[in-house]
């Protein structure tokens, strides 16, 4: 019994591990995003930090993607900024590789 404890333990430890880089690969995704978003908007210094905070709050609305987009792309209608939803999107995408790489090098 004590090997198959073991091996539950090792494959809980690995679910809690990946878990905790998917929860900080998304949370830098969205102040990533956040920051990119800023800079269209023409924010800067403090606000460009304060907004991408912002972003990263949106996303604990939902599961999922959608209410971080549904914020960006308020905030961007809001600055009369155009941007297609697919744009959002796919730098969404790309800034998640991003995020990716950047969490899992640390």
């Amino acid at each position: 019994m004590s090997g198959i404890d073991n091996l539950g333990k090792t494959h809980e430890n690995k679910f809690v591990h990946d878990s905790d880089l998917e929860f900080k690969t998304m949370a830098r995704r969205n102040k990533l995003l956040g920051v990119w978003a800023a800079e269209l908007m023409g924010l800067s210094g403090d606000a460009v930090e304060s907004y991408a905070k912002e972003v990263v709050i949106a996303d604990l609305e939902e599961k999922g993607d959608e209410d971080v987009f549904r914020k960006v792309r308020k905030d961007l209608d809001s600055k009369n900024i155009e941007m297609s939803d697919h744009r959002i999107r796919r730098q969404m995408e790309e800034l998640l590789v991003t995020a990716r790489d950047q969490v899992h090098s640390e």
